[in-house]
């Protein structure tokens, strides 16, 4: 059974889907769901691999109505080749933005502010 990395430990109120099966963080799980009960619109994908998993997910989130915003340097893949086609061919289709990590934390610090 998939476990949490220590330092990545759900905090209280966070949305947690179970387990998937395949490639989409949403198919087969409770994550549009949960999502909409928390009146969450905004997706924000990173990980691995870019190619599979984060373009699935990413595709899915807005194929439900979600906006997706795919973060160029927190995700990885295989080979460049990979990286070019998630971010500069594919995510133009699902993504409405294709950002850093950096634009990322400064938009999560602006929405913070009171």
């Amino acid at each position: 059974m998939p476990e949490f990395h220590p330092d990545f430990q759900p905090q209280s109120g966070e949305v947690v889907a179970h387990e998937h099966w395949a490639q989409s963080g949403f198919a087969n799980t409770d994550l549009d769901a949960q999502l909409r009960q928390h009146g969450i619109t905004h997706v924000v994908t990173i990980g691995l691999l870019a190619n599979t998993c984060i373009e699935s997910t990413s595709r899915f989130a807005m194929e439900l109505g979600h906006h997706v915003t795919l973060v160029r340097d927190a995700t990885a893949a295989v080979q460049p080749a990979m990286m070019h086609a998630a971010h500069e061919l594919n995510g133009p289709t699902f993504a409405h933005a294709i950002v850093t990590t950096a634009d990322v934390v400064t938009a999560f610090k602006a929405a913070a502010r009171p």
